[in-house]
């Protein structure tokens, strides 16, 4: 029941669910040669939807931040989520909520919503993983059509806070690719005093999602 019902939102693709026996035995014959290939075929069938955006009226759905409107940029976002689960299934661990469950690390594009990798974790995964976020992050980049590779905005929650993941985003930037990063951290009462001793000058007013100053 729980495998049909993960299925529903693809019926109107492909037609009635399948069963979760049928599911299981697809998901046990599934290899990385295999996975390659489907990895392929979604890197194939995203461009050609993208082109179709491209054409239709309000072309593609770039994001629009504090008014500014992000024309051309493509925006990576990278999170985790906790999926409980009620029993002992494989990988199930307890997790950072106090829950049971897994800890899956996901890429999505911010710009049409479409998740464009996700790696499976036991419930008991860190958070600050770096080797995680850069398998992540390289696999959601691997689905991008080459022709809207060249500016990449990658956001990432306190997770991101690391120097290897930090160091490796600055990596990517290339002659023919601009890699951009905005990542969260958890201030501390040392952030608090430093950020107290900035002047008053230098301060700005924030802005708004559509562009208006904060009260």
């Amino acid at each position: 029941l729980e495998a049909e019902q993960l299925q529903l939102h693809h019926q109107g693709l492909f037609g009635p669910a399948a069963s979760d026996s049928t599911m299981r035995r697809l998901l046990a014959e599934l290899d990385d040669k295999t996975l390659m290939k489907i990895a392929k075929v979604r890197r194939r069938v995203r461009r050609h939807v993208w082109m179709l955006l491209h054409l239709r009226p309000g072309g593609f759905p770039w994001l629009t931040v504090a008014g500014r409107r992000l024309t051309g940029w493509i925006v990576v976002d990278l999170d985790a989520t906790v999926i409980t689960s009620a029993s002992r299934k494989e990988g199930a661990a307890p997790t950072f909520k106090g829950t049971f469950g897994f800890h899956p690390l996901g890429g999505w594009l911010a710009n049409t919503g479409e998740s464009l990798a996700m790696e499976l974790r036991a419930g008991n995964a860190g958070a600050n993983t770096v080797d995680d976020h850069v398998r992540v992050l390289a696999a959601a980049l691997d689905q991008i059509p080459h022709s809207s590779q060249s500016k990449i905005l990658v956001r990432v929650d306190g997770a991101g806070a690391t120097h290897g993941l930090l160091e490796h985003l600055q990596a990517l930037n290339t002659k023919r690719r601009t890699v951009r990063y905005t990542v969260g951290w958890k201030i501390t009462p040392e952030d608090e005093a430093a950020i107290a001793k900035v002047p008053e000058s230098v301060w700005e007013t924030s802005l708004k999602q559509d562009g208006d100053l904060q009260a």
